[in-house]
């Protein structure tokens, strides 16, 4: 259907849907996209907010955090789990929370907004802590508590193509229940990433072309936050890992030993590397700091690879540079470090 309400059908051997998702709205976050806003809106701002609470500290609300706290705006972060950016690494959570707070940005962790009221000159939040109830005051509100799939009204029930909570289901090649139909991207159960959403599509095109393809590994997909310190991830967290029964061999390089990070101004944060202990199996890597999401790939195709520690460790890494201290991280893990 065209901007004009004209309707025209098309028809094709393949179709690939790929309609990526929206801000998810909570009851208690109506949004009016004036004063409790999602992410579209806080691109477009007509005007910049003294005070601003951003509900949900994922990548979204992380990333425009920083971004408005950078430009002078206060800003308060309000997360209902125990840390901030609760999918990455403990460590990773607790380095960006401190880093935020040196910068002004309010934490509050362990929290939830319970109501808005949005019928004076701003918006009082009611949130519910663990000490009580409080009434924070900003000009806005950003709800960024995840993302919701665009599945309505594209004709998914006509054609009978089967969903589950919110998702598109499909095979390892991105085909639906129906064939000739596949779903690639936010409508289907992978990470809501578009690195993830590109790598899906090709896939799915060269697999719809007769070509031999591998079905994409969801356990070494790259994760990056962009604020900063910028925030890049991989793998299996220290947690997560500990409670699928490995023994780990665990080494973390801050970038305060760092030479370039220390000449550039930029020596908060660290890499942090898990290992099997077992058989060397590079299980996770977790960097926060200047530059890690341009340096998250080197684990990554490790990892694809199969690439141990002491291959990390033997593999000579140019000095002085942020990367480096992934090398670090790994000869902390072994026992080999010498410059710490």
């Amino acid at each position: 259907t065209d901007t004009e309400g004209k309707d025209t059908e098309y028809s094709a051997e393949h179709i690939i849907i790929a309609t990526g998702a929206r801000s998810r709205e909570l009851p208690a976050l109506p949004q009016d996209g004036k004063k409790i806003i999602g992410y579209r809106k806080a691109m477009t701002l007509e005007k910049q907010p003294k005070k601003m609470i951003v509900v949900g500290s994922g990548a979204i609300g992380i990333e425009f955090a920083y971004f408005y706290n950078a430009m002078g705006t206060e800003v308060t972060v309000v997360e209902f789990l125990p840390n901030i950016v609760p999918v990455e690494d403990e460590d990773v959570s607790k380095q960006l929370e401190r880093s935020f707070k040196k910068a002004g940005v309010k934490i509050k962790t362990s929290s939830e907004v319970t109501h808005v009221d949005t019928s004076g000159e701003g918006v009082k939040a009611t949130v519910k802590t663990l000490k009580g109830e409080e009434i924070l005051e900003a000009d806005i509100v950003l709800s960024a508590v995840g993302i919701k799939s665009n599945i309505e009204n594209i004709g998914l029930e006509e054609v009978g193509i089967a969903t589950d909570r919110d998702k598109i289901l499909v095979n390892d090649f991105y085909l639906t229940n129906i064939p000739g139909y596949y779903a690639i991207g936010d409508v289907t159960a992978g990470q809501a990433l578009a690195h993830v959403a590109s790598a899906e599509g090709i896939l799915c095109v060269e697999k719809i072309a007769g070509m031999h393809v591998e079905p994409l590994d969801y356990g070494n997909i790259p994760g990056c936050t962009y604020c900063m310190p910028e925030i890049a991830s991989v793998g299996l967290t220290e947690k997560q890992a500990i409670e699928k029964g490995y023994e780990l061999k665990i080494g973390k390089f801050p970038f305060s030993a760092s030479g370039k990070a220390k000449a550039s101004g930029n020596s908060d944060g660290f890499v942090k590397v898990i290992f099997d202990a077992k058989y060397g199996e590079w299980l996770g890597c977790h960097m926060i700091g200047a530059g890690v999401t341009d340096m998250i790939a080197e684990a990554v195709v490790a990892r694809k690879l199969e690439t141990t520690g002491h291959e990390i460790l033997k593999a000579v890494h140019p000095h002085p540079t942020m990367s480096e201290a992934v090398m670090e991280a790994v000869a902390e893990a072994y026992g080999e470090v010498i410059h710490l």
